[in-house]
């Protein structure tokens, strides 16, 4: 709901890797943090949480963001495949004073891995989600369906640390902005 920051790879079998991440939009700027883990092989799972300013007609917020999420790998790339493909599903809260959306939904994403030496790569990737949503403004309740889409790129500068840097465009959406764009770390520990 919020982003994996990943491709469709899955982490190794008992891989863990912390990401933090800064996002904006026209009317949100925001700070989170993701914890992914992996316990079988092809299928990962993750936390993410953080704060986000809101800003909107009936008044700014402060809001709480919470979000899980789980991935399992359909293809690995390979000779017989050239990219990697992963299904899961997410759920997201955000909440603040009167200010409420719950969000969940299935999810796919693609990515490709270039190698551009022994431990350097670039991993581009492409996500959607088919999200139903439900805002709480304490004035009004609204339900919504969109397909917010995710083109990121994770830029690996070695075994421990990568960037990812990603564009999210929220189609449909009536309760975010359009466009968001987020930018952090990820590291495998």
């Amino acid at each position: 709901i919020y982003g994996q920051f990943t491709g469709a790879e899955s982490l190794p079998v008992n891989g863990r890797m912390g990401g933090g991440y800064i996002h904006s939009s026209t009317n949100v700027v925001g700070v989170l943090g993701q914890l992914r883990l992996s316990f079988y092989p092809g299928v990962d799972f993750g936390f993410i949480g953080g704060l986000a300013r809101v800003d909107f007609t009936g008044g700014n917020r402060t809001t709480v963001r919470l979000g899980s999420d789980f991935k399992v790998r359909v293809y690995a790339q390979g000779d017989s495949f050239p990219a990697a493909i992963a299904f899961g599903g997410a759920i997201g809260l955000e909440s603040g004073d009167n200010f409420h959306v719950l969000s969940l939904g299935p999810t796919l994403v693609a990515s490709r891995k270039f190698s551009l030496g022994p431990s350097a790569a670039i991993v581009p990737y492409a996500g959607l989600t088919f999200q139903f949503s439900n805002v709480d403004t304490g004035k009004k309740t609204e339900s919504d369906f969109s397909v917010p889409l995710r083109f990121g790129s994770n830029f690996v500068l070695g075994p421990q640390l990568n960037l990812a840097l990603e564009l999210q465009l929220n189609l449909g959406d009536s309760f975010n902005d359009d466009v968001e764009l987020a930018a952090g770390v990820n590291v495998p520990f």
